[in-house]
């Protein structure tokens, strides 16, 4: 996959790309992630990138021109509005002209859809992508309009700029990639992690949250300052496992985020369980 981030301050990025899985992907050759400064791409002696807005308002806004002609270089602009807001899955054909290349140009924006882990696995599985990082008060709305084909959101909340959102984006994406974790089963098994977007082929005990939060972990020792590990993880019993692990992943997602409890999405044993949690 390639990355490209569009932004009025490169070094930002110098730390997010330089470490754990990020590095170790583009080490590898999986990932070739480029940072464009949007000063470069100015006319003017002041190298100048934002300006007041037409019809007054607080704060400045990032002007078009130079995103524009960045984007422009990187070959993308013609493509991006043509691009459908969604992706198909990975064995899926794209030598029907529907979707002519596998890229997106992403604008960081408050307004744009919530970041979640099913959008991050519809990214994962393109070629390319391009993240325009927004500052100020925000970026021309020609940019949404004519170069964007999706704006994102890490969440309903403000950020001084979109570097931060985009780095989230970069890591949350490519730990998806097949090989950029060491074991790709790992992602398999997190919270928000549905059944529908990666197929559950290890053992019983260790399948995939299906939307939930994830099940608690434990490692050696097995008895730390009187506080011991649950039994049943330590008795080989994978149906047993299994069984207390979606029992705990239920009591959690109730407890901490209840509005992930679709009733549709949870099977005949998930009903039952969380109705005997819910009774307590």
């Amino acid at each position: 996959m390639k990355i490209d981030l569009l932004t009025i301050f490169p070094e930002f990025f110098r730390g997010p790309l330089d470490f754990g899985i990020l590095r170790r992907a583009r080490e590898t050759g999986l990932v070739e992630a480029s940072v464009h400064d949007l000063r470069e791409f100015t006319r003017d002696k002041h190298r100048t990138v934002d300006d007041r807005p037409f019809g007054g308002g607080e704060g400045m806004v990032l002007k078009p021109e130079p995103i524009f002609e960045c984007i422009e270089k990187l070959g993308v602009a013609a493509q991006a509005k043509r691009i459908a807001p969604r992706v198909a899955g990975a064995n899926a054909d794209w030598s029907n002209g529907d979707h002519p290349r596998r890229e997106s140009v992403i604008l960081l924006s408050a307004q744009g859809r919530r970041l979640d882990q099913a959008l991050a696995h519809e990214l994962s599985q393109l070629n390319r992508i391009v993240l325009i990082c927004g500052r100020y008060e925000g970026v021309d709305e020609r940019v949404s309009d004519h170069l964007a084909d999706r704006e994102i959101s890490i969440g309903d909340y403000v950020l001084s700029g979109g570097e931060l959102g985009a780095a989230v984006i970069v890591d949350t994406v490519v730990r998806l990639i097949p090989g950029a974790v060491g074991n790709d089963a790992s992602t398999k098994q997190e919270s928000f992690t549905s059944h529908a977007e990666v197929e559950c082929d290890g053992p019983s005990s260790t399948c995939t949250s299906g939307g939930l939060l994830d099940y608690p972990h434990y490692t050696r020792p097995a008895e730390f300052r009187g506080m011991a590990v649950p039994e049943v993880l330590v008795n080989g019993n994978h149906d047993e496992i299994r069984r207390w692990r979606r029992r705990r992943a239920l009591e959690k997602t109730l407890r901490n985020r209840p509005d992930l409890l679709d009733p549709a999405a949870l099977s005949e044993d998930d009903r039952k369980l969380l109705a005997q949690i819910q009774s307590r």
